[in-house]
């Protein structure tokens, strides 16, 4: 209770600092090879060649992938979304949410680790400082020099070519919008409009000083995903787990030494698994949120073993079931079909189903009939009773059609003047639409009737739309 807090006023200010709140300690993350990293580098080139090479595919004249926000149509290749169809990104949305419990359920932070573009663009960024900077131990005694021309010149290259990578990935991004043939014209004659301008700019900022400076914080501190992860993995999750009963007590000996004969683990106290995680935690410590399930440590300390004559895995993808149990590969990969896993991938298989048979079957002509409050029910010349409705056409598809409309749903219903239209490839039309029926047939009264529109085609397809006529 009496207990004295630092005072500010002190000489060592730092002292307070590192009271409230905890001051981050660069990490210098030391390179590893291995079978973990060779699938980090395969993804990284494999959704970095998707995202940058995408925009520039072309399909019948035009973007394959385009999400024009002016005109309100997403393509994506032979098809075309409208905000009709919203239902499909809805759709989307809980596939990817099922996705990641799935994941997440059976192999903790799985996307984390190799495929979250804060991991993707981490790498990249430290690939470029390896290449400049050279690996761990040469990064941080280049740091601790003073200033001279070697270290500004190789500090100059590394953020230049930061710069240029994080500029290239917003105009990228800016390309899934604007077409991106078009946006390459206007940043060569230096003709970009404003708003396209500001999130080239804000796109790259964010990727140059996400990848370049916070890396392991935004993990760490930013992304929620680290907070809520432990709800959804159990006891026999697969996490990258640490050998504690095999491993300690940890402690340095010579090559080749049989570690029980001198009453220590198979852990040498390299710290090399240290080295190499990209946030900068012990895995020897214990699962920690901070854990990115990269494997980088897992590579490193196969390496080690290897070195030292000792069996691989102490440092492992494993469950907290099959480390208590000692469960040989074969029990450990059949508890992964429990209750939660069945379930997820139960409920990702139906949305999934409703996903693709919804695209499978979305009518390629969709047909809207609004009534005109403009204009009353009203006898007109020829004795006939007419009804004014405004009538949209939408064809979803990237051909042009005529389309003849008709109603249906009283006797002697019949559109009036114009019932045929033509609709241009991926548009809609909004037209005024006359019905009538015979004042002989017409009795007061709302009557319910169907607006019918087919397309004059070898293979004709159809929309219709209910409303009401109503009989003054």
């Amino acid at each position: 209770m009496n207990a004295k807090a630092p005072d500010p006023s002190e000489d060592d200010v730092s002292a307070s600092e590192e009271w409230l709140y905890e001051v981050r300690k660069k990490i210098y993350s030391r390179a590893v090879k291995g079978w973990f990293n060779n699938w980090r580098v395969a993804l990284v080139l494999f959704t970095q060649a998707l995202f940058y090479g995408l925009p520039w595919l072309q399909w019948d004249g035009r973007q394959a992938v385009l999400l024009d926000l002016s005109t309100r149509k997403f393509y994506f290749f032979g098809m075309i979304l409208w905000p009709q169809d919203v239902i499909f990104l809805a759709l989307l949305l809980i596939i990817s949410a099922y996705g990641l419990f799935l994941f997440t359920a059976i192999a903790g932070r799985l996307f984390c680790g190799y495929a979250c573009p804060q991991t993707v663009y981490t790498e990249i960024f430290m690939w470029i400082e390896r290449k400049i900077e050279g690996d761990r131990l040469a990064r941080i005694r280049l740091d601790a020099q003073d200033w001279n021309a070697r270290k500004i010149g190789k500090k100059v290259l590394k953020h230049g070519l930061w710069i240029a990578l994080a500029l290239w990935t917003g105009f990228t991004f800016v390309g899934y919008f604007t077409p991106i043939l078009t946006l390459a014209g206007q940043v060569i004659s230096a003709s970009l409009g404003p708003w396209q301008t500001f999130w080239i700019l804000f796109y790259g900022f964010a990727t140059y000083g996400n990848a370049g400076f916070m890396r392991e914080q935004v993990c760490k501190y930013m992304c929620p995903y680290a907070r809520f992860q432990s709800v959804m993995i159990d006891k026999d999750t697969l996490i990258v787990t640490y050998d504690a009963e095999r491993g300690e007590p940890r402690g340095k000996r010579g090559k080749n030494v049989d570690p029980r004969s001198q009453g220590k683990g198979d852990c040498v106290d390299c710290s090399i698994c240290v080295q190499v995680c990209p946030t900068g935690i012990d895995i020897r410590d214990g699962l920690q949120y901070m854990c990115i399930g990269c494997g980088a440590c897992v590579d490193a300390c196969d390496q080690v073993m290897d070195k030292v004559g000792y069996p691989r895995g102490l440092i492992r993808y494993s469950s907290e079931n099959a480390m208590k149990n000692k469960w040989s590969k074969r029990q450990q990969w059949a508890h992964l079909l429990r209750p939660r896993i069945l379930i997820y991938s139960a409920l990702l298989l139906v949305m999934v189903g409703l996903f693709v048979g919804g695209l499978a079957t979305r009518d390629p002509l969709k047909i809207n009939v609004m009534r005109d409050r403009g204009v009353l029910s009203r006898e007109i010349p020829g004795g006939l009773v007419e009804n004014v409705y405004q009538i949209q056409l939408m064809n979803t598809t990237e051909k042009a059609r005529k389309i003849r409309v008709e109603a249906k749903g009283l006797e002697g219903i019949a559109v009036h003047d114009r019932n045929v239209y033509e609709l241009p490839a991926s548009t809609n039309i909004l037209e005024p639409l006359e019905v009538t029926i015979p004042v002989d047939n017409a009795k007061k009264g709302v009557y319910k009737i169907e607006i019918i529109a087919t397309s004059e085609d070898e293979k004709p397809i159809s929309a219709s739309s209910q409303t009401t006529f109503i009989v003054p």
